[in-house]
This record gives C-alpha cells, sequence and structure tokens, in this order.
C-alpha cells in the first residue's frame, strides 16, 4: 500500500469526529500512559514488601471488587451530577488514592486503600462511554470507541514496558508517576471537555430511569449477559494463559512474548478493522467475534511451543479487535439517552464480575481437571455467546432516523450538538 493511500485511510478514519471526542480520547490516552500500578502491584507486594502471593492476589481481589461497587455508583453519578462532574470526581480520588497507596506498608492499610483505588478508578468509565454516545453521530459511534479502545492499549502498551523501568528505579516514583499522570487528565477534563448529558423532555423527566428499570430491562441484560460469558473468555489472557504456560515447563519470559503479541496487534489492526467493519451487519460481528474468542482460546490445548501460543494470541485478539467497539456500539443503542450513565454502569459490571469470576475459574478448573478443560471450557463459552447474540440481534429493532429535536444542556457547544442529534437513534429500553 502506497504512503498515499496509508496517509488517505488514517485521515478517513480520524475525520469527521467532533473536537470534544478528541480531548476525551486525550484524556483516556494519558491516563492508560501512566498505568504502571497494575502493572507491577503484585511484583511490588511480594518482592519489595515481602508479603505472600496469597496476600498479593487477596488484594487484587479487592481491588476489582472496588471496581464492581463503582461501576453502578459510577452509572448513577453520571446520570444525576453529569458526565463532567463525574469524570473530574473520579480522576482526582484516582490520583489521591493512587499516591497515598504508594506510602502505605501496614497490610490491612494496603488492602483498604487498594480497595479505594479499584473504586475510584473504575468509577469514570460509564461517565466516559455515556459522553462518546453523547457527543459522537450515531453512524460514527463504532470508529469512535474503537479509536478509544485503541488508544487504551497504545497506552498500556507503552505504560507496560516503562513500569519494567521505573519499578527498577523506585515503586513509590510509579504510584507518584501515575497519580501526577491522572490528575493531568482531570484537569484536560476540566479545561477542555464540557457537559454532554441531554436535558431530559418532559416525558424522560415522566419517565426517570432508576438500577431497577434497567436490570427489568430483559432485552438489555441479555447483552449484559453475554458480555459478562465474553469477558469471561477473555480474562484468561491474564489469568489462565500464565498459569498454564507456567506448568508446562514455560518461563515468564515466554509467557511476556506470546501475550505482548495482544497488545501489538491492536495497535497495528484496530484502526484498519474498524474501517472494514464499520457499516457492516453487527450481528454478524458479534457472533464471529464469540465464536474466534472461544475457540482461539480453545487451540491452546494444543500448544506445545511459544510460537503456537502466539498464533493462538492472534486468533482470540482479532476477536477482541471486532468484540469491543460493537458490543458498545449496542450497549448504547439498546440505552435510552437520558438513561445512558446508568446502563453503561451496568454493562461496567458485566466486565468487572468476570474480573473477579474469572482467577477462580480458571484456579479451580487447572487445578482438579488440567489446563485442557480450561480450554475446553473457553470454546463451549464462546460458542453459546455466539448463538445468544444470533437470536437476541435477530428480534432487535433497526435503529431509528436521527431525532434533532432533544435538547441539551446549556453551555455544551458542540457537545451538545451531537447529544442532540444522536438521541433518536437509540432503540428505547423494552
Amino acid at each position: 500500500m502506497s504512503s498515499g493511500r496509508v496517509g488517505r485511510a488514517v485521515r478517513e478514519s480520524v475525520s469527521g469526529l467532533p473536537r470534544e471526542f478528541w480531548w476525551l480520547w486525550t484524556s483516556t490516552l494519558v491516563n492508560r500512559l501512566g498505568a504502571f500500578v497494575a502493572t507491577f502491584m503484585a511484583l511490588y507486594l511480594t518482592l519489595d514488601r515481602g508479603y505472600s502471593a496469597s496476600y498479593a492476589g487477596l488484594v487484587a481481589s479487592l481491588h476489582g471488587l472496588g471496581g464492581v461497587v463503582s461501576s453502578l455508583g459510577g452509572g448513577v453519578m453520571a446520570d444525576r451530577l453529569g458526565r463532567r462532574p463525574t469524570l473530574l470526581i473520579a480522576q482526582t480520588a484516582t490520583a489521591v488514592s493512587v499516591a497515598l497507596l504508594g506510602f502505605m506498608t501496614h497490610p490491612v492499610a494496603i488492602a483498604g486503600v487498594a480497595f479505594l483505588v479499584g473504586m475510584a478508578s473504575n468509577a469514570s468509565r460509564p461517565a466516559v462511554q455515556a459522553m462518546m454516545a453523547d457527543i459522537v453521530r450515531p453512524e460514527d459511534r463504532v470508529r469512535a470507541f474503537s479509536l478509544n479502545y485503541w488508544a487504551i492499549n497504545l497506552g498500556f502498551a507503552v505504560s507496560s514496558m516503562a513500569a519494567g523501568f521505573i519499578a527498577e528505579f523506585s515503586y513509590l516514583a510509579g504510584f507518584l508517576i501515575e497519580a501526577g499522570m491522572t490528575l493531568a487528565c482531570a484537569v484536560v477534563v476540566f479545561a477542555k471537555v464540557p457537559e454532554s448529558r441531554p436535558a431530559p423532555s418532559a416525558r424522560q423527566e415522566e419517565a426517570a430511569v432508576g438500577l431497577g428499570t434497567v436490570l427489568r430491562d430483559g432485552r438489555y441484560m441479555a447483552v449484559v449477559g453475554l458480555s459478562f460469558l465474553v469477558a469471561l473468555v477473555f480474562q484468561q489472557g491474564s489469568v489462565g494463559l500464565p498459569v498454564a504456560m507456567g506448568r508446562a515447563g514455560f518461563s515468564p519470559a515466554d509467557y511476556g512474548l506470546a501475550i505482548a503479541v495482544n497488545g501489538v496487534l491492536i495497535v497495528a489492526l484496530q484502526i484498519p478493522v474498524t474501517r472494514f467493519i464499520e457499516h457492516r451487519d453487527p450481528r454478524t460481528l458479534l457472533v464471529v467475534s464469540s465464536l474466534l474468542a472461544g475457540y482461539g482460546f480453545g487451540l491452546t490445548a494444543f500448544a506445545g511451543s511459544v510460537g503456537v501460543f502466539m498464533l493462538t494470541v492472534c486468533v482470540w485478539t482479532l476477536a477482541e479487535i471486532v468484540n469491543a467497539p460493537t458490543q458498545t456500539g449496542l450497549v448504547v443503542r439498546l440505552s435510552p439517552v437520558h438513561g445512558r450513565g446508568r446502563y453503561q454502569g451496568v454493562y461496567t459490571l458485566s466486565w468487572s464480575v468476570a474480573a473477579l469470576v474469572a482467577p477462580l475459574m480458571a484456579g479451580a478448573v487447572i487445578d482438579r481437571l488440567g489446563a485442557g478443560w480450561l480450554w475446553g471450557l473457553c470454546a463451549v463459552v464462546g460458542t453459546g455467546a455466539g448463538l445468544g447474540y444470533g437470536v437476541l440481534m435477530r428480534r432487535l429493532p433497526p435503529e431509528r432516523p436521527v431525532d434533532t429535536a432533544a435538547p441539551a444542556t446549556a453551555g455544551t457547544g458542540a457537545a451538545g450538538t451531537g447529544a442532540a442529534a444522536g438521541a433518536g437513534a437509540d432503540v428505547p429500553a423494552a
């Protein structure tokens, strides 16, 4: 491909998105570039502090539990307080708690602050996703979510490499750098990102959305359940795969080499693949990506060398690239405009719960039955998710024409325009 065609493809991938989206995207990238603590937390606790692996696992679980709690709380805040205030509160709280964690020495204090870090850091996710849905036109949402996912993985890839060097110098420096970069994100949001929450109409105020409304929305909760199954499979890349490779005699460096393929492929392929799938049938994309995820991990049962492990990672990474923006777009499509925060919070909850369940599932299956059974179970779960999406999407009504009548909150500028433009494209909750 010539440089001219590459340049044109890049321009087409990033053109047409509002300025507010790019400031929000920049905030996401900066946040992930500074995500050092999650990378070296286990090493910090076991090597630097001298705690046991069991204690490190407990801290990780408490961090995840904090995320489960804040998934719902963050969604409610995004709808009640607004997207921008929720982001500012969450990012400021994350910066303070991460810095505080670096100075904790008592095991109870470390565990408690780790729980707070999990709560604070996860509370911003529903607000970010709801804000992107507000400010981006319906036809551009898959591309926008894909670009945001690309920024997350690019930032994580860089921060993972930097974390090793920083840990060699000082673990405390890593905590403080992450706190500083998270605070920088809050400054970007404060200075450049206006509120995007649409002002509810009289009809919407009468039909107020609570968490009970979301939980009673059978069609949407089916999507959340399928999301949980897919997340359960994808989590095995960081949970089951290193354990299985270690028991098979492979070194941590071998696992690092294999899993690095995931980040490299996402950074290299997320944008071109999104251009290919952007206007294709989401039902087909979700079914195929679920099957690729399940059988990608299923093929791990036959891996006997690092090269074959890398090939299996290629398969399920392609599934991840297709699934992430498509599924997020479906979630927005099923969310009423005035309840996007709560709906996004429940969706985020599916991934948070999967992060808690996946380690328990992997450990129990590998210990009692062997790794081969875990990979077979992944294939079964992926197949079930694919069948579920096939049935669900067959009954899904088409998107409605854009309704420009929905008012936006005062002072939102271009963001308010985007919110109004996207209001009518969402299918009302069942």
